[in-house]
């Protein structure tokens, strides 16, 4: 593949810093071990992103400041871009990375082992993913023949991660220990990582004392974290070749509460929604590829209109405006890709004035929608 300049020099550099991340990882000193591994491998995707995008021909500017754009917005464009086609759950994986190195580089978090190990071979494969997706190579291509990959402790699953990690962080915050300050750097570790669920995740000291209100109450992990109860792993392969995915599974409902209500500290801590739900309708239109009429036909088939998940109002004076996220979009391009558009499309254009737009997701009829009054 011909790459152009710009792209050959980011995907250099991507390629440097994950190669440091591996050492730093298999290093024999523990001092400041984590803090580079975390540092560098988001660096490490950031300039693949950047470097696939670049070659891609996606501005990766920001037209405002002239400036690159940060690692959140770089993410966002490589789940739009149709020759990277990044997942939800591989931006998760992202997401979460970066929520960790953000507290180890602004403040401190202690991250478990066997997590560390987890989302540092889950990054090795989504790297691997990634620059073969775009530019038909493999990471061992640019690694030496002379490594050799080590690990005394193998992945273990997620779930059983993090339900070790709570109970540890219960155990340091027991009457006499005196280990609030290690306790709380482990609860951001875990608050970093519904990163994998929640795009808009950021660890504040106030979620963190929530948290451990909740843990010396004695509240169940599934309380606290629910969000984390979603997230699995497929592991496959063992010794060099083993692989690690992070995934999204079945789950606790999760409860969203206005912030300084005193609400139960098993609710899910608030997010700021006008980030959340930041596309409007117009934005998916043209992520999508369609008229404004037709998207709306879209949204009305798969319901998203409708789904609090994926959309909200948001009242200013006697304004109103609908905002929409990130998995909205998400929702659309799948159908987009799925379904037989000009089917949808004939289903709902010729609306009366007044009549209301039923999704197939309330009513359960046929796949190309219906027209109720």
């Amino acid at each position: 593949m011909k790459l152009r300049s710009s792209a050959r020099i980011l995907k250099k550099k991507a390629l440097f810093s994950m190669r440091m991340s591996v050492s730093a990882f298999n290093s024999m000193s523990e001092d400041g071990r984590a803090t580079s591994v975390l540092l560098h491998v988001q660096h490490a995707f950031e300039m693949l992103l950047k470097a696939a995008l670049n070659q891609a021909q996606v501005k990766v500017f920001d037209p405002k400041t002239g400036r690159s754009l940060g690692f959140e917005a770089v993410v966002r464009q490589a789940q739009q871009a149709s020759s990277i086609k990044l997942t939800d759950e591989e931006a998760g994986t992202l997401r979460a990375i970066d929520a960790m190195r953000d507290d180890e580089q602004h403040w401190y978090n202690e991250v478990d082992e066997g997590i560390l190990f987890l989302h540092v071979r889950a990054a090795v494969t989504l790297f691997d993913d990634v620059i073969h997706r775009v530019f038909a190579e493999r990471l061992a291509d640019h690694l030496p023949r002379r490594v050799l990959p080590i690990s005394v402790e193998p992945p273990q699953d997620f779930q059983i991660l993090v339900d070790r990690e709570y109970a540890n962080i219960a155990q340091l915050l027991k009457p006499g220990r005196r280990a609030g300050a290690e306790a709380r750097a482990r609860i951001r570790t875990l608050l970093a990582m519904e990163a994998h669920n929640e795009p808009d995740t950021k660890v504040s000291d106030t979620d963190v004392i929530r948290v451990e209100k909740g843990i010396r109450a004695g509240k169940e992990r599934d309380q606290v974290f629910p969000r984390l109860s979603n997230v699995g792993a497929t592991i496959s392969g063992e010794g060099p070749e083993v692989q690690v995915r992070m995934v999204k599974k079945g789950g606790l409902p999760v409860t969203y509460v206005p912030d300084g209500t005193g609400a139960d500290v098993a609710a899910i801590r608030t997010v700021d929604l006008q980030k959340k739900y930041h596309r409007s309708a117009t934005d998916l239109a043209a992520a999508t590829g369609l008229t404004l009429p037709r998207a709306r036909a879209l949204r009305a088939h798969r319901g998203i209109d409708v789904d609090a998940n994926v959309t909200h109002t948001f009242h200013f004076g006697s304004q109103r405006h609908i905002g929409f996220s990130d998995h909205a979009l998400s929702l659309m391009r799948d159908a987009r890709d799925t379904l037989d558009m000009n089917a949808i499309w004939l289903s709902h254009r010729a609306a009366p004035a007044g009549t209301t737009l039923v999704s197939c997701m309330q009513v359960g009829c046929a796949s190309t929608g219906t027209l109720l009054p």
